[in-house]
């Protein structure tokens, strides 16, 4: 038995191999300190005065050797990391730096500039990332049409303003800053005897149109949602908001690759403060990389450990420009189709764009069904167990008696029975939602249908708890914010706990709980209940919708820097005062 359980050990416990692999895998920094901790332990003296052993199996690490540098046999110019007026040394610089010829998609062009006599050159960009259009062009006008500058004007300023017909072009002697141009689809040209080197916007890489949105559909309002290319994204903003007054500012983010980030404001709206504290947790973000808003939204948001989104996440580019209007500020990531607009509140996640789109009674009515679906969403299932557990005088006596009749032949206690119905109602949304294509829709719908009935069948479930894990999931789907509607969803299950613990004690006790968090939650320095807590000034679109001539002032939760929307009537064709506006007083 211990030679048994001594093979067991031998096998679970890693050991090295004691041949020589083909290849050896060196010790990074952080091995060699592990390396180093291990020794002062094993080094330590021991009761009997001896030095202990290291552990069997543990290899021993190599001392981590100096790294030779790759550019110690260059001199001149390409030492400092600067551009060298030889044009081979140039090349050179461009290979280490691109791993070529083992790195396949860089292209580097040699070519002869059209002067008389010719200037040899070359041209570094990343095929599939460039326009072949723009390049085939621009190597005519340098190839060809050049013949008219002679060679002693024929560097990188005399180039730039009389060959290169590009909208963005500019001189960098930089290898820093010119691989940074070249890796997001721009061209680099070098040129013999120069010290500089031109970077020519040629970007043209793959995107898809801009389509209707698939996470927010409406049926009043644009149907333009935003796609992959940033400065596709800032250009629907900019078409809707005509306005100089529109500013974007470029950031990036990302130690081993960048991504353009772009912060967009009214900078005659938006609180300075507000668009300086955004900048700075951006610019503040140490990470290798970022390839989506999720991610930003998770280094950037106050409370990382709340259920609740403390930003506003969106497609829809009228809805970025109707926050911008209301003095608030929108992010947008260089690959990413969705948007962050900061600050946010809970009622804002309940918001569409569609309600001001429709009349304002239309509206108001939607506002009212969608609140009253967030609270079925997030208290049907606990009140129920509360009730049927341990508060049966609260409930009509026949509803009593059917609910006990329907649950006479299920084994499984009531807690048991809405858990598994849960459970099973969330394992059908999430294979929808992963299921590729129309095919998804129709496995939920389906699936639904039939596990509801298949288990009413086999007494595993009583109707009345399916058709209540049936309405608790159509209110949540009402939910607009993918976000909220997953919290909404979490929070659940504490409600179930609770409820089937304590009854409507226990169900008091998490509500309690919630809103304490929920109050002390801040979006950006916003309480996320403004605002209702604090009370500020809330104007007419908060839970219900007044008309939108009656809404002449913008929330001041978030201090813009004119807070008022129509200084006079909206409707100028109406005479009557009392009929143009209801709260247009300053209060």
């Amino acid at each position: 038995m211990k030679n048994l359980f001594k093979q067991v050990k031998q096998i679970l416990t890693y050991q090295g191999t004691p041949f020589r692999e083909g290849f050896i895998l060196e010790e990074n920094a952080f091995d060699n300190r592990e390396a180093a901790a291990s020794g002062k332990e094993s080094q330590s003296q021991g009761k009997d005065g001896k030095e202990k052993s290291a552990e069997p199996g543990r290899r021993r690490a190599r001392p981590l050797r100096k790294a030779r540098s790759e550019g110690s046999r260059e001199t001149g110019d390409a030492d400092t990391g600067k551009v060298s007026t030889i044009l081979d040394r140039n090349r050179e610089t461009i290979e280490k730096l691109y791993g070529l010829p083992v790195n396949k998609d860089i292209i580097v062009r040699d070519f002869t500039i059209g002067t008389d006599p010719p200037v040899k050159s070359f041209l570094v960009y990343i095929d599939g990332m460039i326009s072949r259009t723009d390049l085939n062009f621009l190597l005519q006008n340098l190839m060809l049409e050049a013949g008219e500058i002679s060679r002693h004007i024929a560097s990188a300023p005399s180039i730039l303003h009389r060959l290169l017909p590009g909208s963005q072009a500019r001189m960098l002697d930089s290898f820093e800053k010119i691989v940074e141009f070249v890796n997001y689809g721009d061209t680099a040209l070098f040129i013999q005897g120069s010290p500089q080197a031109l970077v020519i916007e040629t970007k043209g890489w793959e995107h898809r149109p801009v389509e209707r949105p698939n996470s927010e559909q409406t049926i009043y309002g644009p149907q333009e949602a935003f796609i992959e290319n940033l400065r596709a994204n800032t250009a629907l903003v900019r078409k809707i908001i005509r306005s100089e007054k529109l500013y974007t500012e470029m950031l990036s983010v990302g130690k081993r690759y960048y991504s353009d980030v772009a912060v967009m404001y009214m900078s005659d709206l938006a609180n300075p403060e507000l668009v300086k504290e955004v900048k700075r947790r951006i610019s503040s973000i140490n990470v290798d990389y970022v390839t989506d808003t999720g991610m930003l939204e998770q280094f950037i948001e106050d409370s990382p450990y709340n259920l609740n989104p403390q930003t506003h996440y969106t497609e829809r580019p009228d809805r970025v420009a109707a926050f911008l209007a209301e003095g608030k500020v929108a992010i947008l990531l260089s690959g990413s189709p969705f948007a962050l607009v900061v600050p946010t509140t809970m009622y804002a996640q309940l918001h569409t764009g569609e309600e001001t789109y429709l009349r304002w009674q239309y509206g108001t009515f939607l506002r009212y069904i969608r609140t009253i679906s967030f609270y079925l969403a997030l208290l049907l299932p606990g009140l129920y167990l509360a009730a049927v557990l341990y508060h049966q005088e609260m409930l009509p006596t026949d509803l009593l008696l059917a609910i006990a009749g329907n649950r006479e032949r299920v084994p499984f206690p009531t807690v048991v029975e809405i858990l598994l119905m849960e459970f099973s109602f969330e394992l059908v949304r999430e294979a929808g939602l992963r299921i590729p294509g129309i095919i998804g829709s129709t496995i939920g719908i389906v699936g639904a249908l039939l596990l509801g009935q298949a288990a009413v069948q086999a007494n595993l479930a009583s109707p009345v708890v399916i058709i209540l894990v049936a309405v608790t999931g159509l209110a949540s789907f009402s939910i607009p914010s993918y976000s909220l509607a997953f919290a909404v969803r979490t929070y659940r299950f504490f409600y179930i706990i609770m409820g089937s613990i304590l009854g409507f004690y226990g169900i008091t006790i998490v509500l309690f709980i919630q809103i304490i968090f929920t109050t002390s939650l801040k979006s950006f320095g916003v309480p996320y209940l403004s605002p209702t807590g604090p009370r500020t000034y809330a104007g007419g679109d908060v839970v219900s919708r007044l008309p939108i001539f009656m809404q002449r002032r913008r929330p001041d939760y978030i201090n813009p820097q004119d807070n008022t929307r129509a200084p006079g009537n909206p409707r100028g064709w109406v005479r009557d005062k009392g009929e143009g506006g209801g709260d247009g007083k300053q209060q």
